[in-house]
């Protein structure tokens, strides 16, 4: 399991933004993909909304990767 931590100097990233920021995924549509088939958990729980705003605080797992947001 790897840890990104990614700080965010606005109120929230939108989750699919998130994913191409840390480098997960390759376009808004393949991670538009991945959000909607159930692939990717925000704060433990599955989450299918690609636009879901992600706040300080808030941890994104995607394939065993964690994305810590500061």
């Amino acid at each position: 399991m790897n840890i990104i931590e990614i700080k965010i100097d606005s109120d929230f990233i939108k989750l699919d933004s998130l994913l191409k920021y840390a480098n997960l995924v390759g376009s808004g549509g393949e991670a538009k993909v991945l959000i909607q088939d159930g692939y990717v958990l925000v704060n433990g729980e599955i989450e299918r909304r690609r636009g879901r705003k992600i706040h300080q605080g808030d941890q994104v797992d995607f394939q065993g990767q964690i994305i810590k947001v500061l």
